[in-house]
């Protein structure tokens, strides 16, 4: 009797760990890894799962998230075991990054874990102060160089990599543009509405300043601030001084829902001082609204002046303010750049991006297949309690620690780090040896097992230096 032909099953799909921050922390890298994760979301090759850099603690401590200086350390002491338990089963490591004290906390721990694990893994840096970051620490730059690859969303940043000779993919934000509805806003009316943190960075002040000079000649006019932050109650106390009417504080908004934040206004406005590419001047594209705002950054990399929208100088409520009344006076203006810049969105949907994901994680899968499967595997000696300055090495890459930290961010770091009197950090030095087989996967298994032990219990309370409160926000 003819057997019966075996299936075959279907190849795996690439596991692929994205490290970000979740929608409990609203921003553009919170909305940008929620996308991806959307999107990959029954893809037949990709199987991507949110590793948060914001893990939930246990109820019982969830109070102490509340407390100054304390929530950080609760949260890294959450966070390290997170890392080692769901970076052990990813083929792929992708690590969204902001900029300087959140950039020690939250993808340096990645990176540190991913190499470890023997997990390739890459930086997807979003932050607009990448220049002053990357020439201040040189912690960052030492990591940036060692990954397996950088991935950016703006040809800015690409630039600014170049600077520092770092290397650099250009992958685009993706637009979600069935979660708004285009319409050209005819007449065009003096609502205005910005969707930006409330952040200094962002300089809402600004933004205010511009709005009280369209309202001296537009009595009716309204803005819509979208967003929380520190700088709030200064800036209500703005409202109050320059006598202004009808500007709403709307809050933090849900992704889900700020489609309607926009469907309800005219004009979109934002007045950065630093910035990348933002979401939030997609989503204006994509609904319809035309936009004004400060020239920050990346900004004029994905709107032209005139072109897809208006632009002033950094700072300048003047030149903002008269970029809005001249689309208010000039309707036809208006339509022509709502047009302009909603022909672009195309660019950045889901359809064009997602081959250029693949093929970067695949080609990242590869390079883990061809080389050897972890530092350990090519040779390992475990040095336990090295004294202070030691090298920490994997593969055949070193980084000391010390001799990388350049600010005084990262020198207190370290400092606090190496010279803790009970407990100096350990260290794996790896060897390149004649060693047997058998002894180099019994020390890959001490390095692995030793290091969710001491560095969760070492490095993680003493990432709290200088406080959460001085962690900068994430950005776009």
């Amino acid at each position: 009797m003819p057997r019966r032909p075996i299936a075959a099953s279907p190849p795996r799909r690439l596991r692929v760990a994205v490290v970000a921050p979740s929608l409990r922390i609203l921003g553009g890298q919170a909305v940008q890894a929620d996308r991806l994760l959307r999107a990959w979301r029954a893809d037949p090759e990709i199987e991507a799962y949110l590793v948060p850099i914001n893990p939930l603690p246990p109820p019982v401590l969830a109070r102490l998230t509340q407390l100054k200086y304390v929530r950080t350390i609760v949260t890294q002491l959450f966070y390290w075991p997170l890392l080692f338990r769901e970076l052990r089963r990813a083929d792929v490591v992708h690590v969204f990054s902001a900029a300087y004290s959140s950039f020690l906390l939250s993808p340096l721990p990645a990176f540190l874990v991913a190499r470890l694990l023997g997990k390739p893994a890459f930086i997807n840096y979003h932050s607009g102060e990448a220049p002053d970051h990357l020439a201040r620490s040189r912690i960052a730059r030492a990591v940036l160089r060692r990954s397996h690859t950088n991935v950016v969303p703006s040809s800015f940043l690409a630039a600014v990599f170049a600077k520092f000779g770092l290397r650099a993919e250009l992958i685009p934000n993706v637009v979600d543009l069935t979660r708004f509805r285009f319409a050209r806003r005819r007449p065009i009316r003096p609502r205005l509405v910005s969707t930006r943190n409330l952040e200094s960075l962002y300089n809402v002040d600004c933004t205010l300043r511009a709005f009280s000079i369209v309202q001296s000649q537009y009595s009716d006019a309204s803005l819509t601030l979208v967003g929380a932050g520190s700088e709030e109650q200064r800036l209500r106390e703005r409202v109050a001084e320059l006598h202004l009417r009808n500007v709403k504080f709307e809050g933090a908004v849900a992704p889900d829902e700020i489609w309607r934040r926009y469907a309800e206004a005219d004009i979109y406005v934002q007045t950065p001082n630093i910035d990348n590419v933002p979401c939030s001047v997609f989503e204006a594209f994509a609904s319809g609204l035309p936009v004004v705002s400060t020239d920050a950054g990346g900004i004029s990399t994905i709107l032209s002046d005139g072109v897809h929208g208006l632009l002033g100088p950094v700072g300048d409520y003047e030149a903002v303010a008269r970029q809005v009344l001249r689309l208010l006076e000039d309707q036809s203006l208006a339509d022509r750049l709502t047009d302009s810049a909603f022909a672009t969105c195309g660019a950045y949907t889901w359809d064009v991006v997602r081959s250029t994901w693949l093929s970067l994680y695949r080609r990242l899968a590869r390079c883990r297949s061809t080389e050897t499967a972890g530092a350990a595997e090519t040779d390992a000696t475990l040095v336990l309690r090295r004294p202070a300055g030691a090298v920490m090495k994997t593969s055949n890459e070193m980084l000391d620690l010390r001799s990388v930290a350049n600010s005084r961010d990262d020198l207190e770091l370290v400092r606090r780090v190496q010279t803790k009197e009970s407990a100096m950090i350990d260290t794996v030095v790896v060897r390149s040896a004649d060693n047997q087989q058998s002894q180099s996967s019994q020390a890959s298994a001490q390095v692995r097992d030793h290091h969710e032990e001491r560095l969760i219990a070492e490095i993680a309370p003493v990432q709290d230096v200088r406080g959460a409160d001085h962690v900068k926000p994430i950005l776009e």
